[in-house]
């Protein structure tokens, strides 16, 4: 004898999705992973690029190319289109930001001595939206723009630590272990707590702090400074730089909000 349940307003009876809307999901899935190949090293694609590196036969490689193409995706050359110019015209906050940030970063690293850089959130991680060199020193620690850090790098951890949307958490956080993830959550717990971010990469002799940068109530993006474990040595020793940060950024978040 088998129990069944009627359904209820509280308890909705789950309808199957039919095999064909299935199939044009997974069809933008598939679209949406092929566009986030590019990065600061893949400015153009390639059938044997995206089959490499996704998995997928030339041919079905191949096809979703010329579909992004056709869509207006991709240009002649497979590279970004005029349809991702277009959206990207309509994105105001991060157009603003980067009208506004270059010279208060500059100010920054010339206040602080250190690079100075901004990010926005990507599909796996923070992506460098703009970098202002330290003048001072011998050596320049550096990031390249349109370079896509990793989870424990400070900017990503400054944008997921305040976003609105928990699923873009854990969407970033999936390929990660279930003890990875816990610390990671952690983390980001601190961050929220003390409004700033420090990366945990594991590089030797190598330091950043980053904080967030607010928009119309939401993270909109994040600004670091990072130099060397001297420069930057921890929170309570790198206070002064950090005050600097959190004053730029600050200043930032107040003319985005007009």
């Amino acid at each position: 004898m088998t129990d069944t349940a009627t359904p209820t307003e509280d308890d909705p009876q789950v309808i199957p999705m039919p095999d064909t809307e299935r199939g044009a999901i997974q069809s933008i899935e598939r679209a949406a992973m092929v566009l986030a190949l590019f990065d600061q090293n893949t400015r153009t694609l390639s059938p044997a690029l995206v089959s490499e590196r996704l998995g997928l036969n030339r041919t079905t490689a191949h096809r979703y190319l010329q579909s992004l193409q056709a869509s207006g995706f991709l240009g002649a050359a497979y590279g970004p289109g005029p349809l991702i110019d277009q959206l990207s015209g309509l994105v105001s906050s991060r157009q603003q930001i980067l009208s506004l940030a270059p010279s208060m970063l500059r100010q920054l690293s010339d206040r602080t001595g250190l690079t100075a850089v901004l990010s926005f959130l990507g599909r796996s991680g923070a992506v460098v939206g703009h970098v202002e060199e330290a003048n001072s020193g011998t050596i320049v620690l550096t990031v390249r723009v349109g370079t896509v850090l990793e989870l424990k790098a400070a900017q990503s951890r400054a944008l997921l630590a305040f976003q609105s949307d928990p699923a873009a958490v854990s969407r970033l956080h999936a390929g990660l272990t279930a003890e990875e993830a816990r610390r990671e959550n952690t983390e980001l717990a601190l961050v929220r707590r003390d409004r700033v971010a420090w990366a945990d990469l594991g590089r030797i002799g190598l330091a950043s702090v980053a904080v967030p940068v607010f928009g119309s109530g939401d993270v909109q993006a994040a600004m670091a400074v990072l130099g060397t474990t001297t420069m930057l040595p921890s929170s309570e020793q790198s206070a002064e730089r950090v005050t600097m940060l959190r004053d730029a950024a600050e200043q930032l978040s107040a003319m985005v909000n007009g």
